[in-house]
Formats: C-alpha cells, structure tokens, sequence
C-alpha cells in the first residue's frame, strides 16, 4: 500500500455509513470522517494507509467528542495489521475504539469490531501462579526484559541444589535428597528431569549427569547468589 493516498479510504468508509442510515462528510474539525443520524450518536472515523500508533494516538483524542470512534485501514496492507491482526484487535477493545477495514479495489468495508467498554477476563489461577513462583524463588536472579539465557525460575534454582548435591555426594535417593537440600518436591524433580541433569541409576536412586555437571559449571554464579540468599534460612522449600 505505499504510496496510496488515505482519501482512497474514504469514498468506502462513506458509502458505508451512509448505507447504515448516516449523513457522511470528510474533514470536520480535525476529524477525518463524521456521520452524523438523527437521534444517535455521532461515528467519527479516523483513517490511514496502515495500522500505527500515531492512529491509536488520533482514535483516542476523538473518543471526547464521541463514544462511536472507528479506525480504518486497508484490508491488504501490510505492516502491523498484516503481522499482528489478533494483538490490534485486542488493543482497540481495550481501549473502546472500532476498527474497519477497506478494499480500495471492490469498497467493501468489513467492521472487524465496534467500540465498547473493555474488562479483562480476571485468570485467578494464572495469578496464583504468578505469586507462586515470586515467593519461591531466591533473591532476584533474573534482570526483567534479559534475553539469550534461560530464566532462573524457582524450580530452576531447586533443580541446581539438586544437581550439586548429587555431584558432592554420588548417587542418592529423592528421600535422602529431598531431606539434605530442604527441598520438598526434589522426588518430583528427579524423576521428571525437565533440564536433562538426572538419570536413574537403579530403582530409586539418581545420579547426575554430564548436561548437570555443564549446568553447574553455566549457573556457578547462580549458585553462589542462592547460598548467600540462603545464608541464615534453614526453613524446608515447598
């Protein structure tokens, strides 16, 4: 769509409205379409040759003037709405704007949502979970927004004192394990072997693995945090 002027938007988004009962005009103000029918409230629609924040930014200012405020793009052009349709869509029911979009080439114009209040469906178990994993895990290990190294969640963490237990002690079993470390589900730990670091020598006994000694040696320094955080607490892990 480079290159196309917004005005090709316009002739649709009007025979649009005014099929829906609206008296139509461009340029009102500093509002890119206005529809105006009696007895209701009046649409304002907001166009551009793709979807943008600046767009956003315009729909928002015009939701003072009324509760009806639709942003337009073309139906075939590129960009955010091309790459991201779900996420747009998510964004302008959240803040209560109406999206269309535009075949220049046939002027069918599709409402892809209307404006209207916004709540975001509560998740109580996804926030049980959330605050879960912030009281388990020790200290601060993870700078927010990092990329490139894994996360080191609170499971991590216990997965690690597992691992350097059994690399100083040899094989053991999840009992005796669970009881050195003060880790409740190191059993769980053991036998699912998320990471690649366990393997059972025999019925009920664990050993650690070459990938568990590499990630002793990867997070040597997120061991070092662990015991300094978990210098003076000797309260069993959950």
């Amino acid at each position: 769509m480079a290159g196309q002027p917004e005005t090709d938007l316009y002739g649709p988004v009007k025979a649009f409205l005014e099929g829906q009962g609206y008296t139509v005009k461009g340029e009102i103000g500093r509002c890119d379409v206005v529809g105006v029918r009696d007895g209701a409230e009046p649409v304002i629609v907001e166009l551009k040759t793709s979807f943008s924040l600046p767009l956003v930014f315009q729909g928002m200012q015009r939701q003072g003037l009324s509760d009806l405020v639709y942003l337009a793009v073309p139906a075939s052009g590129g960009g955010l709405w091309k790459r991201q349709r779900r996420d747009i869509l998510k964004l302008c029911r959240m803040l209560g704007l109406g999206l269309m979009t535009v075949d220049t080439g046939s002027g069918h114009v599709e409402v892809q949502g209307d404006p209207a209040s916004y709540k975001p469906r509560k998740q109580p178990r996804a926030r049980q979970r959330l605050l879960g994993e912030f009281q388990r895990r020790v200290g601060d290990p993870t700078h927010g927004g990092g990329r490139g190294r894994p996360v080191m969640t609170a499971y991590r963490q216990d997965a690690l004192l597992c691992a350097r237990l059994l690399a100083q002690a040899g094989p053991m079993a999840p009992a005796a394990v669970r009881d050195a470390t003060g880790i409740a589900r190191a059993a769980a730990i053991l036998s699912r072997d998320v990471y690649g670091w366990f393997e059972r020598v025999r019925r009920g006994i664990y050993r650690i693995t070459p990938a568990g000694e590499e990630a002793l040696a990867t997070f040597a320094d997120a061991l070092h945090a662990l015991d300094a955080a978990n210098v003076g607490n000797d309260a069993p892990k959950t």
